[in-house]
């Protein structure tokens, strides 16, 4: 079992990385395998709305999304950080996630996901809520701890020094590893969910 991790920092050994640190750590120790992308520092443009994934199966524009794509498909369970930029998540990983998980046909259903976001002060939850939305449309499980996802610190480095933001993190992911390996249980036992055929309205008719 597979844990993806991106760091929507443009940092890579900042505090978004310090909060994923703690939850390697976790991962390892549960014997689960983890990969981490650094996408922050990575030049993404955003969704135009073209259509042409759906006739191609990947994004007409072929940059890291098209290479993760493969990533998300083959994990158990993704873990998306970001530092806190005006109460929102960073722009460049808003327009990855965007066009990753518009572009891409498979299906993600109990694929358990997990936001964390990071910051000197404000804007966390909203951040957090902000990422959780690209999990809960897609029939992703949501992984929580024993408060919301989030870890402070100004400077890089100061993450280190939030002991109650660095619990929450090993319980996120102790929470995520049970999740991962119940649902691989469940799918062997069960199968998924039987899905319906989608139904696409509007709102005036």
């Amino acid at each position: 079992m597979k844990i993806l991790l991106l760091n929507g920092s443009p940092r890579p050994k900042g505090n978004t990385a310090a909060a994923l640190d703690e939850m390697e750590a976790v991962f390892a120790a549960e014997g689960l395998e983890t990969e981490r992308v650094q996408v922050g520092n990575r030049v993404i443009r955003g969704c135009i709305a073209c259509g042409k994934c759906a006739e191609l199966g990947r994004c007409v524009f072929d940059d890291l999304v098209n290479e993760l794509a493969p990533k998300l498909e083959a994990c158990d369970g993704l873990v998306v950080g970001s530092p806190v930029y005006y109460a929102s998540a960073n722009a460049t990983l808003v327009a990855l996630l965007t066009r990753l998980f518009y572009s891409t046909p498979f299906d993600k259903t109990m694929k358990v996901g997990a936001a964390v976001a990071a910051a000197r002060r404000g804007g966390l939850s909203s951040t957090f809520d902000e990422l959780n939305k690209f999990f809960t449309i897609s029939g992703m499980p949501v992984a929580s701890s024993q408060y919301w996802n989030s870890i402070h610190g100004r400077l890089p480095g100061e993450a280190a020094q939030d002991a109650e933001g660095l619990q929450t993190m090993r319980t996120l992911a102790r929470n995520m590893a049970f999740l991962v390996k119940s649902i691989a249980l469940g799918r062997e036992k069960y199968g998924l969910p039987e899905r319906e055929e989608p139904l696409r309205t509007h709102f005036i008719r």
